[in-house]
């Protein structure tokens, strides 16, 4: 399991960054979760279980762990401690051009986070030194032609553009597709990919 530093810090949060020794770590009766669409959808839950279709959950709800599955796309854990909202996004590159993390910032400020106390953390997915896209890719990130795109690094500046300080925001740094004994990867293992399951949880 992977902790980021700031979040595991907090006495009211738990969270964790699945890998592949985890497995399924939180069953299907213990937490919400969503189906998964590459889309820039976010839902509210307040329940264990099945939400809908989405790419995020948000949650004021204690002892309710949200969670994403992920395998090669980013697994991003958000919280206010103060005002005590959380999420959980996957983004792969269809939510990142689609600015779910920024999104998703807006839905927990309505539900009265404040920016001042939002942290976030982004997880393993794939690097910039695997993800090599085509030119049906790259224009949506400002790009040309067949090149490489650094998915935390434009998550990592949503984030910032929504309004969070540097300091608040943790990144993995860990490439899933270069490390096939601690991480599932769909480009690594197309077809037999399982996937990291990753969650957080206001106590």
């Amino acid at each position: 399991m992977i902790h980021a530093s700031h979040l595991k810090e907090l006495p009211d949060v738990e969270h964790g960054f699945g890998t592949v020794a985890d497995g399924a770590w939180l069953p299907e009766d213990a937490h919400a979760w969503v189906k998964q669409i590459h889309s820039e959808k976010i839902l509210r839950a307040n329940a264990i279980g099945l939400q809908g279709e989405a790419d995020a959950i948000v949650t004021t709800a204690p002892e309710l762990w949200i969670a994403v599955r992920t395998a090669d796309c980013l697994p991003v854990l958000l919280v206010d401690p103060v005002a005590r909202v959380a999420a959980a996004v996957h983004a792969g590159w269809r939510g990142t051009s689609a600015r779910i993390v920024a999104q998703t910032v807006l839905k927990m400020l309505e539900l009265g986070a404040e920016l001042s106390s939002l942290r976030a953390a982004i997880g393993p997915g794939i690097g910039p030194c695997c993800f090599e896209v085509g030119p049906e890719v790259s224009p949506h990130f400002g790009l040309e032609g067949r090149t490489n795109i650094d998915l935390a690094a434009a998550n990592e500046r949503q984030l910032l553009d929504a309004g969070l300080a540097l300091e608040s925001i943790w990144i993995s740094k860990q490439c899933t597709k270069c490390d096939p004994a601690t991480f599932h990867s769909y480009r690594r293992d197309p077809g037999t990919a399982g996937r990291m399951v990753s969650a957080i949880r206001l106590l």
